[in-house]
């Protein structure tokens, strides 16, 4: 039987709580096991344009399985701080502060060790954490994002994109500071979402591209997702309106200096600790052949694949799950083991 995903209202299984790090507030998902079965920590860091609720198929089955739970907003989300740029630093909304910031909290919690799982740029946010602190992270595990490791030369988006990746090219558009123009009441923000979720117009109309972005003349068009409605689709449009857009999007602003501050990576391109990719199949972003040689970095990596679009942990919840399931239970979690 299915566990029922965290209820976006109310739920006893988890705590909403905040904590400063490094200076600003995050807010966070946090759940103990019942009973007395703790067996380790586990932190989950979401994407774009996503929530730490985004892992609200996921949480029950963890806290099942024993598992306590830490899901934060990443910065410029939900009830996390979004500082503006300038006068702030743009590293803000870069992989290693979102790595030192996830450090601290695991500090501030007690946990020694923590099993780190990602989506989307949550992903890229995990594999850099066990690269910038390989003493916390005992395990890695990352739904649709591949590894790339640390590049010595830097190369722009706009040259990636005419070169090995021309589905990246929706990445130039978030980051332009268009979106915001057209995604900017709470309305907008539903159709946006919706549209970014899947939902379509009457003649197929769609919100998003991977070859040009957002797609503002389509937003008043668009109906239903079949992935986020109802309340779960009201609470996010709250979250999302408590910032405005402009704060996620800083993440699409960061290729420069996320490559800068990878410099410091280039003799730890090796994450030899237990790591499990689950690509999906579908995804029009993040395709199965940009994973091919993560072999060649990941040593003692585990695959998996749903046939799901980008969104499979809310698409195909039952599938990710199984697979997460069998690789923790295959590391020797679920016995009497704890971190």
């Amino acid at each position: 039987m299915p566990l029922e995903p965290i209820n976006p209202v109310s739920d006893p299984r988890i705590e909403r709580k905040t904590a400063v790090l490094n200076g600003f507030t995050y807010h966070y998902l946090y759940g103990v096991p019942p009973g007395e079965k703790l067996i380790a920590t586990v932190f989950l860091i979401h994407g774009w344009p996503d929530l730490s609720l985004g892992w609200r198929y996921q949480i029950p089955l963890l806290l099942d399985m024993g598992f306590r739970i830490v899901a934060p907003d990443m910065m410029g989300y939900g009830g996390t701080d979004a500082p503006k740029v300038p006068p702030n630093p743009i590293n803000l909304y870069g992989l290693k502060r979102a790595s030192d910031d996830i450090a601290e909290l695991a500090r501030q919690l007690g946990a020694e060790k923590i099993i780190l799982g990602g989506h989307d740029w949550g992903g890229f946010v995990v594999w850099r954490a066990a690269q910038w602190h390989p003493e916390l992270i005992s395990h890695v595990f990352s739904v649709c994002t591949p590894y790339t490791a640390p590049q010595k030369e830097y190369l722009s988006l706009e040259d990636l994109v005419k070169s090995a990746l021309p589905q990246f090219a929706y990445q130039i558009h978030l980051a332009s500071g268009e979106v915001e123009k057209s995604v900017n009441s709470e309305e907008s923000v539903r159709q946006f979402l919706k549209g970014l979720y899947g939902g379509r117009g009457p003649n197929g109309e769609y919100a998003f591209d991977p070859h040009k972005g957002v797609l503002p003349e389509n937003l008043s068009k668009i109906g239903n997702s079949k992935i986020l409605n109802g309340k779960v689709l009201d609470y996010y449009v709250k979250e999302y309106s408590r910032h405005g857009i402009h704060s996620t999007l800083n993440w699409y602003r960061t290729r420069m200096v996320n490559w800068e501050e990878d410099l410091a990576l280039q003799d730890k391109k090796t994450i030899s600790i237990p790591t499990l990719f689950v690509q999906a199949t579908y995804d029009s972003v993040l395709k199965p052949e940009m994973s091919k040689t993560m072999e060649a970095f990941l040593p003692n990596l585990t695959r998996g694949e749903v046939a799901a679009t980008h969104w499979a942990l809310t698409q195909k919840p039952e599938e990710v799950n199984a697979i997460l399931r069998n690789w923790l239970k295959g590391q020797g979690f679920g016995t009497k083991s704890s971190l």
